[in-house]
């Protein structure tokens, strides 16, 4: 097995940890007359009715899962989920919406949502299903800001590389349906929150914004954020207008913690960036790699991880496995298309040496890296050449943006498709090398 090889395969692996299936599988279950999940336990003969509903990348996959603990027993079902990113499901209807800039399938999903939530009484309860992008796909953005203003800010933010928790700060804001709201419209229905997280640390309220979760963000904060992005000049005058007379005091606040709509509301992690980053360190010890996790709270703009990474991986005794689990950022100053996996591996690309053999993965584990359609990317020494054969400049397409076509031509994108989870971005690092007890790596 070569070294890109076995790249492929440990991120192969871990995909397979983070699939959004089993995760539903081990977290829901009937028993008896029961429904249980985590610490709560429901009489599923006391109810009246039961709604799953939901939004995320990941939201297709999570549906089927639990149509087959649940089946016949869901009265209805509404989820979100991003372009081509669905699943058979019999007693679930799935959308379709954009992301990573929300569309007005969107804002009508969003709209679903909440009228169904709306619905719901004392004696029903709500499934909700959360995976990575469900923010995006749920605009419903509170008047007299529309649409296209929200895109615009989304936009702005996006390129001046700011952090999904700032993102979604300003988000929460704008929304209707974000920052708690949706438990507010549900209640005083149960509501049933499955999270996958796609963010660093699991915060709730941030995790597609977080509609079921308390808010512990203001408008102030939301102010704050586009002021040190250096956007707050260039926002929509009604985006801006919300804001300031939210700080004011002249625009309800979303609910906080302690706020009598979630007394009755569980929200649920199933599944982070722990399970892939551990399931990643275990196939490289398989086949004959030392692992060495680094984190799995990696931040950062991109083109700097990316060399701080290498400089780690070459100080390894081979072989040996670098590995880091996060999401870094990139500060759009081009016109290029790419994403942050993209711009990293490019950035590594440029580090790399023949002769150390060391080969650099970067992909997101949803199968989406920026506005294309690759996960990421797999570089190794011979990168930079192939794409100089196809015509393209390294480092002019990364100072564009435009890793994707620079990676494109040299042949080294990942792209994946869909993959049932969406659990932040892998980073892999492989130094090869003889082991130690001069055993050869494993072939399959």
């Amino acid at each position: 097995m070569t070294p890109r090889e076995a790249a492929r395969a440990i991120f192969g692996a871990a995909l397979a940890a983070g699939d959004a299936g089993p995760l539903i599988g081990r977290a829901l279950r009937v028993d008896g007359p029961k429904l249980v999940a985590g610490p709560r336990a429901v009489d599923l003969g006391r109810l009246r009715r039961l709604l799953v509903l939901g939004c995320g990348k990941a939201g297709g996959a999570m549906a089927r899962a639990v149509e087959g603990v649940l089946g016949d027993r869901i009265a209805d079902g509404f989820v979100v989920v991003k372009d081509g990113h669905t699943a058979p499901t019999r007693r679930i209807r799935l959308a379709q919406a954009g992301h990573p800039v929300p569309d007005g399938r969107g804002q009508a999903a969003a709209a679903r949502l909440l009228e169904l939530a709306g619905a719901a009484g004392a004696g029903d309860l709500v499934i909700f299903l959360i995976s990575g992008g469900g923010s995006a796909l749920t605009p419903a953005p509170a008047p007299p800001v529309t649409l296209e203003e929200k895109q615009a800010v989304t936009t702005l933010l996006l390129a001046a590389g700011a952090t999904i928790n700032e993102l979604n700060a300003v988000r929460k804001h704008l929304s209707l349906f974000k920052g708690g709201r949706l438990a507010r419209a549900a209640a005083p229905a149960m509501v049933l929150t499955l999270i996958l997280s796609d963010v660093i640390g699991d915060p709730l309220d941030v995790i597609a914004s977080g509609p079921t979760a308390p808010d512990p963000t203001t408008f102030a904060d939301a102010l704050a954020v586009l002021t040190r992005r250096a956007v707050r000049e260039r926002v929509p005058a009604s985006v801006l207008a919300r804001l300031e007379a939210g700080a004011r005091g002249e625009v309800e606040e979303t609910p906080k913690p302690g706020d009598p709509v979630f007394e009755r509301v569980t929200n649920l992690v199933i599944g982070n960036n722990a399970l892939t980053v551990d399931a990643a360190a275990a196939e490289a010890r398989r086949l004959g790699f030392d692992p060495d996790v680094l984190t799995r709270a990696l931040e950062g703009e991109a083109r700097e991880v990316a060399r701080d990474l290498v400089a780690r991986a070459r100080r390894l005794r081979p072989p040996a496995c670098l590995i880091a689990g996060g999401e870094t950022t990139v500060t759009v100053r081009g016109r290029g298309r790419g994403g942050r996996c993209q711009e990293f591996a490019l950035t590594a690309a440029l580090e790399l040496r023949p002769q150390e053999g060391l080969v650099a993965l970067a992909a997101g584990t949803d199968g989406t890296d920026g506005p294309t359609d690759a996960a990421g990317a797999l570089v190794d020494a011979g990168t930079l050449g192939r794409g100089q054969a196809g015509g393209l400049d390294p480092r002019a397409s990364l100072e564009d943006n435009n890793a994707n076509a620079f990676l494109r031509a040299s042949g080294d994108l990942v792209i994946t498709g869909p993959t049932n989870t969406n659990l932040l971005d892998l980073y892999i690092l492989l130094l090869p090398g003889c082991p130690r007890d001069e055993r050869s790596v494993p072939s399959g």
